[in-house]
């Protein structure tokens, strides 16, 4: 990607969305929700799967709300057939869902355990037979316990077994499944999970963050490989990036300049090499007083450039605000709020400070702006011509609960729905191939170190009797859906 977005973060009354007549979107365009497996499939123990890292770093006092763990989150593994009727009665074209990694291959190595690919067959068909087309993301954070413990993402054999393990789920589903997703948000896995360890596997090591990023560019061009060689010609192959739509908060230089210094290490150390086959050159100089990058191999870029995306999967959520760091900023405003950690997720960009743009909130303290999706949109036609692009996961926690007749009103969750389907259809408008449009989440979950204290969902989890019950969200998505039309804003 290019230099981001230069125009200070000065407030719009556009940030909710206003728009005051219907949107049409074109016939074919993908209606979808998505889930994780860590997330909602529970069964931990059950059928070989072993621990991964979020089952480990749950248990590990403090590092998750109330020690919750994904144990046996919303029973999704046993439930399954009953959530397919739910997604088929919501209209929904499309279901993006994870593969447990430790479900398939319990150590990362050798063959699969038949009994976890069985589910994800199940799964399959039972999608299928009610219309519903699957599209599979390969890892979403679940890496087995077993390769963390022979160093993790930070060792270039995590990518190596990465590849094996593409190769086995794509015999397994390559039949049926057209839509495939290698790595969700490899920038969380890496600089989360590595730098500031608010993540699985909670550690704080800058070096180790940077190469776990290089290891999961490599897994990248590994799976593709495997799924170039497995799948039917047909299969639409993606990766999925939670790219940072930056904004400085003042046009200064210093500024500025902290926007290009996050962009480097927040998009273009993995839009560079997976789309344009190189690191950035700025990214290589912000980092040389932490590394010589002596861990890129020769060969390893003409990897990840020899398969090229048929999609770019895209998460959105807020817009990133910084500016240069001064002796006035609170330490922790250096941390960008993706949770409570003395330590930076953005190696050499300590000098950055992140702010948050006026406005209302969601439950997460993010700052609601649709034109932060338009944007992020335009700049991807702008700088990746001729990729189509998909939007992989959109939608906000809210304090959803239910009322004295049991039902769930989350009018607030519909106006931020509205407002980010209004830009990305103006997105269109403007000349963005968008295909379609997942919405996070199908259902209330096990939100990662958050435990179950924030509801994403559309559909209302009761998590002591696992009942579901659609919200009002539901009910209008479902509607969006079933004709393609998004009503005008109330």
């Amino acid at each position: 990607m290019t230099a981001s977005d230069t125009r200070p973060a000065t407030p719009t009354t556009a940030a909710t969305g206003t728009a005051a007549t219907s949107r049409q979107f074109p016939p074919g365009f993908l209606w979808g929700a998505a889930t994780a497996a860590y997330q909602i499939e529970g069964a931990a123990a059950e059928d070989g799967r072993t621990p991964s890292i979020w089952d480990t770093f749950s248990r590990t006092p403090g590092k998750v709300f109330e020690g919750h763990t994904g144990d046996v989150a919303v029973d999704h593994y046993h439930r399954f057939r009953d959530d397919v009727r739910l997604m088929a009665d919501l209209g929904l074209s499309a279901y993006r869902f994870s593969v447990s990694w430790p479900r398939v291959q319990p150590t990362g190595r050798g063959p699969a355990v038949q009994r976890g690919l069985d589910f994800y067959r199940a799964l399959v068909d039972e999608l299928l037979e009610h219309g519903i087309k699957p599209s599979v993301t390969l890892y979403h954070w679940d890496l087995p316990q077993e390769l963390e413990d022979a160093g993790g993402w930070p060792q270039r054999e995590t990518a190596e077994r990465f590849g094996e393990y593409a190769r086995i789920v794509g015999e397994a589903l390559g039949d049926r499944v057209e839509s495939w997703i290698t790595l969700n948000e490899p920038w969380c896995s890496a600089f989360l999970g590595y730098g500031s360890g608010v993540h699985a596997p909670g550690r704080t090591e800058p070096v180790a963050a940077l190469r776990a990023a290089h290891h999961l560019n490599l897994a990248h061009a590994r799976g593709m490989a495997a799924l170039r060689d497995t799948l039917p010609a047909r299969a639409q192959l993606a990766v999925t990036l939670n790219l940072h739509q930056i904004r400085p908060l003042a046009d200064t230089p210093e500024d500025r300049d902290a926007a290009r210094r996050i962009d480097a290490v927040g998009n273009r150390v993995f839009t560079g090499p997976l789309i344009k086959g190189a690191y950035p050159q700025d990214l290589l100089k912000d980092t040389e007083r932490l590394t010589d990058w002596s861990f890129v191999r020769d060969g390893d870029l003409a990897a990840m450039a020899r398969h090229p995306l048929d999609l770019l999967g895209i998460n959105y959520y807020s817009p990133t605000v910084v500016s240069a760091a001064t002796d006035s900023d609170p330490a922790n405003a250096r941390n960008d709020g993706h949770g409570a950690s003395d330590h930076s997720p953005w190696p050499a960009a300590e000098d950055v400070a992140f702010h948050q743009a006026d406005g209302p909130r969601t439950a997460m303290g993010w700052s609601v702006d649709a034109t932060g999706l338009h944007d992020l949109l335009l700049r991807c036609t702008r700088d990746f011509p001729g990729l189509p692009l998909l939007i992989t996961e959109n939608g906000a926690a809210y304090e959803d609960a239910p009322g004295p007749d049991g039902s769930v009103h989350d009018p607030e969750r519909i106006a931020y729905l509205q407002s980010h389907l209004d830009a990305a259809g103006r997105a269109m408008d403007n000349g963005a191939d968008l295909r379609g449009y997942f919405l996070w989440s199908l259902m209330d979950n096990y939100e990662w170190a958050y435990g179950y204290s924030k509801r994403f969902g559309a559909v209302y989890v009761d998590y002591e009797t696992q009942a579901r019950t659609p919200k009002s969200s539901a009910r209008w998505y479902a509607e969006v859906a079933r004709t393609g039309e998004l009503p005008a804003a109330e």
